[in-house]
């Protein structure tokens, strides 16, 4: 066995006696540590990390960024035993897109949209009343800044 699977042991006993179950990553950081050794690499490098995090193909990228996730919270604990060993930084594989800032919308807007609801039409007549109500209630329940 290599020391990076003997550090991998050791991680894992440490975070499962600190409460941790750790069940996917004790799997996923021990493909790692095998793509290490067959890379011949001692440690842990970002470049290894990044290349490893990124190999399954297909899959989102939040996938990635979890992979290289685990390797970070590992390198970060073997760094304290091995100052060789590089910690791979934050944000490198962002995994989800920003969230766009929320917008209130302004008694014009919300007159513009009830009155593009009302032009909707339907076989039964009831999509324009049904949507221009629905905004309706939305509108007069909303809170507005300030209140």
């Amino acid at each position: 066995m290599s020391t990076l699977h003997d550090a991998l042991a050791q991680y894992v006993t440490v975070r499962r006696a600190l409460g941790t179950r750790l069940a996917e990553p004790a799997a996923t950081l021990s493909q790692f540590v095998a793509f290490l050794e067959r890379e011949g690499a001692p440690r842990i490098t970002t470049a290894l990390a990044l290349r490893w995090a990124m190999a399954p193909h297909g899959v989102q990228r939040a996938t990635w960024a979890r992979r290289l996730s685990m390797v970070r919270r590992f390198a970060t604990w073997l760094s304290a035993f091995d100052p060789h060993t590089e910690v791979p930084p934050r944000g490198l594989l962002p995994g989800r897109r920003r969230r766009r800032r929320p917008h209130i919308f302004t008694e014009a807007e919300i007159g513009r949209l009830m009155a593009a609801a009302a032009q909707r039409r339907s076989s039964t007549g009831l999509r324009s009343l049904t949507y221009t109500t629905l905004i309706g209630l939305l509108a007069a329940t909303g809170l507005r800044p300030g209140e």
